[in-house]
């Protein structure tokens, strides 16, 4: 049986992942803190140092709101990039203008519903 295992880039996934991160202002600690990770843990797997298990990539990429095939492989759809700028704007809205923001969205949606 051939070996299919393909080397993981480590260093490659963490580096996106302090990208990410970092796009959208938080601290390692306080994202050590959403994903429920040590910031020590965190700077290794960012570091390329260790390598997070599954159930992490996957809160990771959720908090980070990007896929894991982004994390794993550095594929990212446009769609992503899209939803990245929004969330990197949304980070600097104050909890008014998050409501407000909240609810023009919906409006706009439901505008949008009305046209298909």
């Amino acid at each position: 049986m051939k070996n299919r295992n393909k080397s993981i880039d480590k260093e490659a996934i963490g580096e996106r992942i302090r990208e990410q991160r970092e796009a959208l202002r938080l601290t390692r600690e306080e994202f050590a803190e959403m994903v429920d990770l040590s910031p020590l843990y965190l700077g290794q797997i960012e570091r390329g140092e260790r390598q997070m298990s599954l159930s992490s990539l996957v809160k990771v990429s959720k908090c980070l709101h990007v896929s894991t095939d982004y994390l794993i492989f550095g594929k990212n759809t446009k769609n992503d990039d899209s939803k990245n700028r929004i969330v990197s704007l949304l980070n600097r809205c104050t909890s008014k203008q998050l409501m407000l923001v909240e609810e023009m969205i919906k409006v706009l949606i439901s505008y949008v519903d009305d046209l298909t």
